[in-house]
Parts: structure tokens; C-alpha cells; sequence
């Protein structure tokens, strides 16, 4: 394969990059603006993405639409003005127009907006429900567009759900009341609407609820995938993912099937799984290929494991019968996937070794081939157009390289970028690419990382050492532009920064993920602590005297894990990090998967329970720790941080508690954000510093 522009920084002395360049700052990073992921027109002449010029202010942060050409012979312009947030954009069949959901005028909800591109002018407002609309899809003759809305359950029109909302607002109290699990997902409790399947002529009429008075709706279990619908080939019906058995989730696994309904309503039809309501396999992001025979899909299979990669199926339409199932190389996870034109090849994105690929394949199933393999960074959020040849649209980004559009060529020789939004904002840092390398464990498994030198780096200094541990644990490092934990804004005091995909990281196959069942955090934090030891050996510029290690979300687990076992790190950062696994289990918004890979329930006490539980390992607790929490955090609830905090202060461990209470599992809020580096930057000045000791004759050696 030729080289592509993704490799030519590469082959660039890392003395360049600190010639005439300064580190990168909180607002340097906040303030850049963010490119999303590209839909590109049936024609493949143009796409269409958002920017987000994101501010301090959240009333001034803004999300348009933008459009470039496909072949590059013009730059990125923006064709929307108003202010506000717009998303979820389709093409309508003849790439005229643009379905959107946005919030405009006097919306209380967001709605369905139509432009015009070829008459020019501003859009037009389609929908006008009081739940608001999202998610739109054109019908394949244009006229019709197909569209969600979270509705009350009961309702058979928009006044039913205007008389509900009116009988809630007026209610003289206030309680949440629940008869099943689960209650809460991430920063939000759950109510009791629903998301269904509307569908609207674009010359007006009423939407209609395609799923009201159904018994699909009427199961305790129903709950709609985000991700929307598609219509059948023949614009008779629409075909979209949802699961039947949520309500099972404490003691359960759960999963989505595929379900068709007609353009008039009625009572869906079930496509997949099988008769009971058991979890079975798990299906999503339904596609038709161009010949309209065939309906692709993703499918996530059920096993006794809490981790199994996302192949994709192939089923004959309309009899349903499979034709094959497309998988990766070595086991690895479909992230994305889209058509070619003539519906015979399928392009994938997945993950790989601190990538994202993209693979080509057969529609009709066998493994997938790589086809653009960037040397660096990720290719994520492909879109596939054109009426003849595939016209492959992807944002590319790296650690160094925030998120473009470029261009991918179907064979793989050529990458174009097509836009440039973020090259003046970034071309004054001193952004050092990321640094591979890789070794083998004491259980002979293959560990990768990745490491991140300072700005200025002088190789006659020693740097101190700030170990990430990243979250899931089923995700990995990538090497990606970050904004909660950049690894250059967190190196640009002076610190070599290390990033482990340890035992349980994806983009390295399905053995590797699933590995993790029953060692939740010893193995994991086994590897975190070799690598370190391996980037010491290897890297003579690094203090192994001075090391600290950090983590949100998983990573906060192994920080705390790292708490009882060892005492090689200086202080430690944790982020809404468990510290007790039995309290996790029951206050979580989510629960049996944890009682899975734990071996059994909590009450058993087996093995997992008793031995990889931080707070047990207290009386060894003398490492300093930052702790921090949203208080709206559902996934790791604040009561995890103050069990930490009480334990830490029983111990007298020298510690320091920071909570925001308007953030939830993440710190979203720019300023909250600001403030978070700030600390987490005050926390390793006090207790490993910056460079500043000449490198010693010999080289240093791992610690113990």
C-alpha cells in the first residue's frame, strides 16, 4: 500500500515538531473547533456534516451543518445560520434535500426542518409534534419521511400526549415510582415514555404513530434502539431495532431483534430471534442493499461471556434466509459499516491496535480485508455514496490531528482531505506523535502501549512518568484527539505519558476482551504495572523514581485497586472510580453483567468478590490520591467516592475530594473541564514535578 498524507508526519525527526511550536492549553483544546462524522448524497457529489464551535459560554456554543464537495474542488462552507444546535441529517433519494432535527423559533422540542439545496432559502419546519422528532429518513420515492419521538405509553395521537404532559405538569407531587429495572441510565432517571416510528408526508398531513395501540409496545420489556429506522425497499414499511425483554436486566441478559411495521401501523412483525423472549443474539443498524434482496445488519452474539465482538448478517429479503456473516480479522468488532452502490461490497470500520481500519467486504458474507490502514489515528464515521463507483467519506483524525474529512479511495491507494477547519488553530503546537511498542506479559499475552513525549523534549532530561489507565473495560487507547483526557495537555507541564491497552482492551480480538471474565482488576493492573516497568527499560529519559498513575470511570477502578496493592507510585488520580464491588453492583444503572464477570452474585461471595474488592484492601491504603465525581454519575454513583474518601481519611491518607455536582460520569462543562486539568495539574507539580534533572550516566532501572 502507498504511503497516505496519515504517514508523512511520521517520517518527520521528532526535533521538529518543538522548533517555533508552544505546548497546547485548556483553551487551545476546548476551543478547537469539532468536526462530526460526514453523511454523503446518493450522487457521492457532496457531504454533509456538523461543526460545533464550541465556547466557555454554553449559550454561545453552536453545531451547524456544513457541506463539501466530495471530489475536493471546493472548501467546506456552512448552510445553516440560526442558533440553534442542529443533527441526526439525512439525504433525500435525488440529493436535494436535507432531512435535520433542531430546536428553532418557538420549538419547545426539536423537530424535523427540510432544505432545500437546490432552491436555496432556509428550511423549512416539517414536523410539529410536542414530543419533537429526530432521527429523520427519506422513503425511497422522496415523499414520505420516517422519523422517532419519545411518546407516553398509552398514546394514540400528538393531543393524547399534549393531555398527559399537561396532567403531569399539573401534578401537586413529585415522585418517581417503578416496577421493574431499570431505573436509570447514566445521568438520568428513566420515565415511562417510549420511542417510536412515526412517518409524514413532506407536503404536509399528520405524523403517524406507527407503533400506537401495538402489543410490541405494550410489553414491559419494549424499549427502541437509538439509532432510528429504514424503509423497505418498496417504501411499504420500515424495518428498526428493538428489544422486547429490557425489563429483565437485573437478572438477564437483554438484546434487540430487527421488527418490520407497514407505513399504516398495525402490529410489527418480528424478523429475528427466536419465539421466546429470552436474550438471544443482539441485531442493530439495519441496511438494504442497493438491489433491495438484501438486509444487512450488525449482530452481537449471546454467549456466557460479557464481551462478544459485533459481526455483521446477511439475510435474503424479503425470506429472511441467511446468506453469510461478514467477520473481521482475528475476531475483531464491527464499528461501522455502509454499502457500496451497487450493493455487492460492504465497507467496515473496527478497531486495531490503537486504530480504527477500514476493511472491505463481500455483501453476501466472509472475512473482511483491510483496505485503508492508517499508520496513524483513526478513519471513523464512513459514509458511502454515488450512483456508479463508491464514493468513501470518513472523518480522520490522530492525537496530534483533530477530526478532518477526508476522502478514502475504494482500493486503498489514496487518502484526499477535504476539509481544514482545525489546521489554523493547531498548526502553533508542539504535538509529539505517538510512540508504539509492545511485550508480553507473565501470561504470555501480547500487551500493547503507546507513549506520549513532552513539548520542548530535551533527551538530556529526566521526565517524570503519569501512567493512564483508560475505561470500559471493553474500549482501548486509540491513538485519537481527545477532550477529557488529552494525553498532550496532560504532558505539556513535563511528563511522559503512558497509555496500556492491558488484558480486556478491544481492537486486539474477542479472546483478548473476553480475557478479563473473572480477573477484573488484578490482571489488568498486572499490565499497567509491567508496562511501566518495560517504558522505563526502554526510555533511559524517564524517572523511575518519580511516577504517578490515573484513571476515569474503569481506569478510576484500577486506580483504586492500584490503592491496596502496590505503594510504586507517587499519588494517584482517580475519576469516578469504584472502590467497593458490592455497593457497584447494587447502585449502578446497570448490574447482572457485573455479577457475570465476577463469577456469581454478590451474595455468594465467590472468589472476585472477596479478593479484587478495593475497599477490602484498606488497611493497606498510603498512596495520595486525588479523587473526583459528578454527582449526577448513575454508572459510578457518588456514594463509590465517598466510601473512598471515608476510607482514605480513616487511613489518614493525604488526599483530595473534588465533587461537581452538575456533571455527570464525564466533566462536560468547559469551565468545570478547565478547572479538572488545573487540579489533576496542581496534583502532579506537588508530587512528581516537571522535568528538571539531568539525565544520570546510566540508565534507569524499573522499579520494584
Amino acid at each position: 500500500m502507498k504511503r497516505s498524507f496519515v504517514a508523512v508526519l511520521l517520517l518527520i525527526p521528532l526535533a521538529v515538531f518543538a522548533a517555533d511550536k508552544r505546548p497546547i492549553t485548556h483553551e487551545d483544546l476546548w476551543l478547537m473547533p469539532r468536526v462530526g462524522a460526514p453523511t454523503v448524497s446518493p450522487d457521492g457529489r457532496q457531504a454533509v456534516f456538523t461543526v460545533t464551535e464550541p465556547s466557555y459560554k454554553k449559550d454561545e456554543s453552536a453545531t451547524h451543518l456544513w457541506i463539501v464537495p466530495t471530489d475536493g474542488s471546493a472548501p467546506a462552507r456552512r448552510i445553516t445560520s440560526s442558533k440553534s444546535d442542529e443533527s441526526g441529517v439525512a439525504w433525500s433519494p435525488d440529493s436535494r434535500r436535507l432531512a435535520f432535527s433542531a430546536k428553532r423559533g418557538d420549538d419547545k422540542q426539536a423537530q424535523i426542518w427540510i432544505l432545500d439545496l437546490a432552491q436555496g432559502g432556509e428550511a423549512q419546519r416539517l414536523t410539529r409534534l410536542s414530543t419533537g422528532a429526530s432521527a429523520p429518513v427519506f422513503s425511497p420515492d422522496g415523499r414520505r419521511i420516517a422519523f422517532t419521538s419519545r411518546v407516553y405509553p398509552g398514546s394514540a395521537s400528538d393531543a393524547d400526549n399534549e393531555r398527559l404532559a399537561k396532567e403531569e405538569e399539573d401534578r401537586k407531587y413529585k415522585a418517581r415510582v417503578y416496577t421493574g429495572f431499570p431505573i436509570r441510565s447514566w445521568d438520568r432517571w428513566l420515565d415511562e415514555k417510549q420511542t417510536r416510528v412515526f412517518v409524514q408526508a413532506i407536503d404536509g398531513g399528520e405524523a403517524r404513530d406507527l407503533l400506537a395501540g401495538s402489543a410490541l409496545i405494550k410489553l414491559p420489556g419494549y424499549a427502541m434502539a437509538d439509532e432510528g429506522a429504514v424503509w423497505t425497499p418498496d417504501g411499504k414499511g420500515i424495518v428498526f431495532a428493538a428489544s422486547r425483554n429490557r425489563d429483565r436486566a437485573a437478572w438477564s441478559f437483554t438484546n434487540a431483534d430487527l421488527w418490520q411495521v407497514g407505513v399504516d401501523g398495525g402490529e410489527p412483525r418480528r424478523l429475528t430471534g427466536a419465539e421466546t423472549i429470552a436474550a438471544g443474539d443482539g441485531y442493530g443498524s439495519p441496511r438494504f442493499g442497493a438491489d433491495g434482496r438484501t438486509l444487512l445488519a450488525t449482530l452481537t452474539p449471546r454467549s456466557d461471556r460479557i464481551y462478544n465482538a459485533t459481526r455483521i448478517v446477511a439475510l435474503e429479503w424479503p425470506s429472511l434466509r441467511e446468506r453469510g456473516r461478514i467477520e473481521l480479522p482475528d475476531g475483531r468488532s464491527v464499528a461501522g459499516f455502509d454499502l457500496a452502490p451497487n450493493g455487492r461490497e460492504v465497507w467496515v470500520t473496527a478497531e486495531d491496535a490503537g486504530r480504527e481500519v477500514v476493511y472491505r467486504a463481500a455483501a453476501g458474507g466472509g472475512e473482511a480485508r483491510p483496505v485503508a490502514v492508517p499508520e496513524r489515528g483513526l478513519y471513523t464515521g464512513l459514509s458511502v455514496g454515488g450512483t456508479r463507483a463508491p464514493v468513501l467519506v470518513a472523518t480522520y483524525e490522530s492525537a496530534t490531528e483533530p477530526p478532518e474529512l477526508v476522502r478514502l479511495d475504494p482500493a486503498g491507494k489514496s487518502v484526499k482531505r477535504l476539509t481544514a477547519l482545525t489546521a489554523a488553530k493547531l498548526a502553533p503546537l508542539d504535538l509529539a506523535p505517538l510512540e508504539h511498542f509492545w511485550f508480553d506479559n507473565d501470561r504470555g499475552q501480547r500487551i500493547h502501549s503507546m507513549l506520549v513525549r513532552p513539548p520542548g523534549f530535551d533527551p538530556s532530561k529526566q521526565y517524570p512518568l503519569l501512567v493512564l489507565m483508560h475505561g470500559g473495560p471493553h474500549t482501548m487507547w486509540r491513538d485519537q484527539w481527545v477532550l477529557r483526557w488529552n494525553y498532550h495537555l496532560l504532558a505539556a507541564p513535563g511528563y511522559v505519558v503512558l497509555l496500556t491497552n492491558y488484558v480486556g482492551s478491544t481492537g486486539f480480538g474477542e479472546r483478548f476482551a473476553q480475557a478479563i471474565q473473572g480477573d477484573p482488576l488484578k490482571g489488568p493492573a498486572d499490565d499497567i504495572n509491567a508496562a511501566a516497568d518495560e517504558a522505563i527499560r526502554r526510555y533511559a529519559f524517564i524517572d523511575a523514581d518519580r511516577q504517578c498513575a490515573g484513571g476515569a470511570s474503569y481506569g478510576g477502578h484500577l486506580a483504586n485497586w492500584l490503592q491496596g496493592t502496590t505503594t510504586r507510585y507517587r499519588c494517584l488520580i482517580s475519576h469516578a472510580g469504584l472502590v467497593n464491588l458490592e455497593s457497584q453492583w447494587g447502585t449502578s444503572d446497570i448490574a447482572y453483567s457485573r455479577e457475570v464477570g465476577n463469577g456469581g452474585p454478590v451474595w455468594e461471595q465467590g472468589p472476585v468478590w472477596r479478593e479484587q474488592n478495593p475497599i477490602r484492601l484498606a488497611a493497606n491504603f498510603k498512596t495520595p490520591v486525588l479523587v473526583t465525581f459528578g454527582e449526577r454519575d448513575f454508572r459510578v454513583p457518588l456514594n463509590n467516592g465517598l466510601e473512598y474518601w471515608a476510607a482514605l481519611q480513616r487511613q489518614q491518607v493525604e488526599s483530595r475530594l473534588v465533587v461537581f455536582p452538575d456533571e455527570n460520569h464525564w466533566i462536560l462543562n468547559g469551565e468545570n473541564s478547565r478547572f479538572f486539568y488545573q487540579e489533576v495539574a496542581d496534583w502532579l507539580q506537588r508530587w512528581i514535578g516537571p522535568a528538571d534533572a539531568k539525565k544520570p550516566e546510566t540508565a534507569a532501572t524499573p522499579a520494584a
